[in-house]
Formats: C-alpha cells, structure tokens, sequence
C-alpha cells in the first residue's frame, strides 16, 4: 500500500492571520452577586426589602427570617455576604443573635428602634451599622449594603447622634497626643477663654450594663445554643436621657402609630414618594394619612404640622403640652 503521508516540502509556512481585536482588554468575568439575607419579624417589612435588593442586578437576597433563630439558621445555611438584622423580633432578638451572625457574615442592623443604649450595645456587639427607618432612602440603604461588605460603616442620624452622645458620656481618659495639641495655652492665646462661660458639662452617672446580658460564649455556636437566649432588649432609654432637653408632648394629638411614624418621616424632610417606599404603602395611603394628621395638628401645611410636632410652633413648648393653634 502506497504511504499517503504528506511529505514536507521544506518551505517555511505562513504565520497565521493577526486577529484584528486581539489587542483589546480581555473582558472581566461575570462577579458573584452579593449574597443577603433579611430578618425582621414583619413580613411586609421583607418582602418590601427582599423586593428592593432583589431589583438590584448586582444583590441577591438569599433568605429571609422572622427571628434571630432563623437569621442563625439561615446565614449559617447560605453564607451570606451581609445579613440585615432587625432589633425587636420575638423569640430570640437581633440584639442576642447579633454576636453569632457576626461571626458568618458582616450585619447592618434596620430597624425601627432608635434608643441610645440599644445603638450602642449594637455596636460593642459588632453590627457593621445601624439605619433607622425613615432615614434614609432605597438609594442609601442599596449603597449601604455595598459598602458594609467592604467594611464601611453606615449610620442614619439618630444611630450617629447616639453614638456621638454615648462616646461623649463614657469620658474616657484623655489620651497622649502629640506635643503641642490640645494645650490651654494655645487656645487662650487665641483670645479662647472660659471665663463667662456658665455651660458646664452635664455629669452622667455611669450607665446600667446594657439589656443585663452576659457576653456570649466564645466557642462554637449552634442553633441550640440560640433556643436557649432570652430576649434583653430594652424598652425605654428614659434613664439615658438625663440632661437632655425634654421631647415635645406629643400624646396631645392623639396619633396613631402609622400616623406618628408618617409625621416622623415628613419631620425628616422625605416627600409622599419616599414615606411610601419606606412604609410599603401607596402614595394614596400616604395622603390620606396625612391628611388626618394635619387635621390632628390644626395645620395646613406640611411646614405648620412640622412646627407643631417638634414644639417649635408659636404657643407650643415642648414638654409641656403647650396649647395647640385653633
């Protein structure tokens, strides 16, 4: 049988045609979503929140749960990027489960409670931040969640004004800086005096060990571990308050619950548009909400109804029930 194999000529072979793109950046792989989970005990609250994250073609919400148990459970399960972790749920709190998530997957709180001390315990905790409903936008809250994962922290005022308050009441002693900073000579010689000046410092006696709750066990964890918790967060901050001003006496004007929440929202400066994304109402529900509550306040206006919710109306003092306009 003949060899039908091809004998080489000896003649060099051409290079192969130069592919006409082959200098262009070859293009990033696809990155993995970002993987949450949601846990508050209202389930209008996740489904609101699952559904704004979810629209998000970088976030993935990849559970949800009602209680700290099943935050455990679930982020033990996944193993999210970040858990958004609600503070009074019933069963095991987010306060409780807080030091065991942390451990997984970095936790911003959302939520409604805003106390000081419960800002705070969050904190020492290890929450990665705290944003209190009808602070912040769906914007804020979507780069909030973005940011946490690389470790940068997000407060909406009332968590920053807590911390800024608990820091300046806990008075620790005064570090070494550098030579030169921080002297009264520097300062007085500035024409920067004390003297004249009647303020003086409130004192604050030293808190109460926050929710009365043993630091968790440092070894592993498990959801038995979790059944056996007892809620320890706080109802009132009334003891934190010392030395403030007083609040305005709102009870005067009769508002129901959403009612008072929608004033809170207006009072923050969020238009009809905002109030409804951070209630997971209509903008109807939300007019017609307003409508009673400027009836409520004897106001006309959104400006009139503010006055008169915060006590800075003409003939309203706050804290004392001051008389409300005709």
């Amino acid at each position: 049988m003949p060899d039908q194999t091809p004998h080489s000529t000896g003649a060099p072979q051409p290079p192969p045609p130069h592919h006409p793109f082959a200098d262009l950046p070859h293009p990033a792989p696809p990155s993995r979503r970002l993987r949450v989970v949601v846990a508050d005990d209202n389930p209008v609250v996740r489904a609101g929140l699952t559904a704004l994250l979810s629209g998000r073609p970088d976030i993935e919400v990849v559970a949800e749960a009602a209680d700290g148990r099943q935050a455990y459970e679930a982020a033990h399960q996944h193993r999210p990027d970040v858990v958004l972790l609600d503070v009074r749920m019933p069963g095991v709190d987010g306060i409780s489960a807080l030091p065991y998530l942390v451990r997984i997957a970095p936790v911003m709180m959302l939520t409604y409670s805003r106390e000081s001390e419960i800002v705070h315990e969050a904190l020492r905790r290890g929450a990665g931040g705290y944003l209190v409903h009808g602070e912040f936008t769906a914007d804020q809250l979507v780069d909030a969640v973005r940011d946490i994962k690389e470790g940068r922290a997000h407060f909406t005022p009332t968590a920053a004004g807590a911390l800024v308050a608990q820091l300046r009441q806990d008075r620790p002693p005064a570090p070494l800086l550098p030579e030169g900073l921080g002297q009264s000579s520097s300062a007085t010689a500035y024409g920067i005096s004390t003297s004249g000046n009647s303020y003086s410092q409130p004192q604050h006696s030293t808190p109460p060990a926050p929710f009365g709750a043993s630091h968790p066990p440092s070894g592993p964890t498990s959801p038995e571990m979790l059944s056996q918790m007892q809620p320890h967060v706080g109802q009132s901050s009334s003891e934190w308050t010392s030395g403030r001003p007083a609040a305005p006496d709102r009870s005067r004007f009769q508002l129901s619950t959403r009612e008072a929440e929608i004033m809170d929202l207006i009072a923050s400066g969020m238009n009809n548009q905002q109030i409804a994304a951070t209630c997971f109402i209509s903008e109807k529900t939300v007019k017609n909400h307003i409508n009673r509550i400027f009836a409520k306040l004897h106001s006309t206006s959104r400006g009139e109804a503010v006055a008169q919710w915060l006590g800075t109306a003409p003939g309203s003092r706050a804290g004392n029930g001051g008389a409300e306009r005709g």
